[in-house]
């Protein structure tokens, strides 16, 4: 199945305009036709399968045959603030799979230890884009912008979510599957590649967040991020 995103893309409508990218995409690259089907995606959950009708390679036009609401919707929600990395290659890596593996949400957050303070969204979110397309996922991540880690504790919703803060510092942790229950909301933080500070670890615990270890070993930013994508998906599976 070939996705392409429309995230204008109203239900109502029986025709609809492909962009100039995702045109020149169906066109130009993949050489269809008047007739040939494709599936649209509008990162909401709506599977749409259309035809067609006007290839043109800047403004293709299509009719809409028909739609799925709520396509694959994910039984959870996943947030992992994580401070972003100095290599941004990195971070784009971990996008890229925590997408594929399944998340909803990302917020990077600057913390005492970063060595990265400023993130440009634009070109994560086309790493975002292109790989909710390639993973057949009707669900457009949300990453939101960068923020500071103490004004992310206070943003964050004080109940109705299960919080907890992969760290390196010895103490007492336990591992995710014996915290979380399934098909609820949480938020998880992943600090930065020197760890995050002993007086952040101290104020997210005030904040309500329980300790986690991810294994004995001692994993990278975007490691810790994504093993923490794998096991959430893997306790909702």
């Amino acid at each position: 199945m070939q996705l392409f995103f429309t995230p204008d893309l109203n239900p109502s409508l029986e025709n609809f305009i492909l962009s100039e990218e995702e045109s020149k995409h169906a066109i130009r690259v993949l050489r269809m036709d008047a007739g040939d089907r494709l599936h649209l995606i509008d990162g909401r959950g709506g599977l749409y399968e259309a035809q067609i009708i006007d290839p043109h390679p800047k403004r293709t036009v299509l009719v809409i045959l028909n739609v799925e609401e709520n396509f694959n919707k994910p039984q959870y929600h996943l947030h992992i603030a994580v401070g972003p990395t100095k290599n941004i290659d990195r971070i784009e890596w971990f996008l890229e799979k925590a997408t594929e593996v399944g998340i909803q949400e990302i917020t990077p957050i600057i913390c005492e230890h970063s060595e990265r303070k400023e993130v440009k969204l634009d070109r994560l979110n086309k790493v975002i884009v292109a790989a909710m397309k390639q993973s057949l996922k009707a669900y457009l991540p949300k990453l939101n912008p960068p923020v500071s880690f103490k004004q992310f504790l206070k943003d964050i919703p004080k109940e109705g979510v299960q919080k907890v803060i992969a760290h390196c510092v010895d103490a007492e942790k336990q591992y995710l599957d014996q915290l979380l229950a399934p098909a609820q909301h949480y938020i998880i933080l992943i600090g930065p590649e020197g760890d995050f500070s002993t007086e952040e670890i101290d104020l997210a615990l005030e904040n309500g967040f329980d300790p986690i270890s991810l294994g004995d070993a001692r994993l990278r930013t975007e490691t810790a991020a994504l093993a923490a994508c794998l096991e959430v998906s893997f306790l909702n599976r």
